[in-house]
């Protein structure tokens, strides 16, 4: 019997003006950005997704946006929610040196990362010690939850950084893309990505939402 991953982006975040992730003062402050009234209202739609029926675990980054999609699909499941911050969003580091990276950027910062994984401010994460922290999660999950259906609730550069282990970049209409087997990823928010693993190797992936 097959494990079945599902990856879920938060739901749409509450919009505050201010500058995070300048210091760690602004990351902690980011952590606690909550979901809008209309990512209230989304989060609570995608849980009722006949996907997330009978799921055994839910799993969450610390982040406030995503404990608060989670919470209702554990209230669909009755079950606990749980949480690591291995599933936390990359930090950006410092607001000034991010304005300086992208003077000279195609692309958005995460796309940025995509083609360079190893790109990032003196105080943030690039794409490969991200994808190193979530995929040390995944790798846990496969080994002790084995033939379980699990929900994992994390953010937008994160999952790409760990799809980078199945999927390659491709850029598209001046968008930098992930694809797997030839069929592109969305990354909506919210959105459901369905991983299903044979013991620790993986068998399919599939855009759900």
């Amino acid at each position: 019997m097959d494990t079945v991953i599902y990856l879920i982006r938060h739901a749409e975040q509450y919009k505050e003006r201010g500058i995070y992730n300048s210091n760690n003062n602004d990351q902690e402050k980011n952590e606690k950005i909550i979901l809008s009234v209309n990512g209230e209202k989304q989060a609570e739609q995608l849980s009722k997704n006949k996907e997330l029926k009978n799921i055994d675990f839910v799993w969450s980054s610390q982040y406030a946006r995503a404990k608060a999609t989670a919470k209702y699909i554990c209230f669909n499941n009755n079950i606990e929610l749980n949480i690591d911050d291995r599933l936390n969003e990359r930090k950006l580091g410092n607001n000034e040196e991010l304005k300086e990276i992208g003077k000279d950027k195609k692309y958005r910062y995460v796309e940025e990362q995509l083609l360079n994984t190893n790109l990032k401010t003196n105080d943030g994460e690039n794409a490969n010690e991200v994808n190193l922290r979530f995929t040390n999660f995944i790798n846990e999950i496969l080994e002790e939850e084995q033939c379980k259906r699990i929900a994992v609730v994390s953010h937008g550069g994160a999952i790409r950084f760990y799809l980078l282990n199945f999927c390659k970049p491709e850029i598209k209409n001046d968008k930098v893309i992930l694809k797997y087997k030839n069929e592109e990823l969305a990354f909506n928010s919210p959105g459901i990505i369905k991983l299903i693993f044979e013991g620790n190797k993986i068998k399919d992936i599939q855009l759900i939402a």
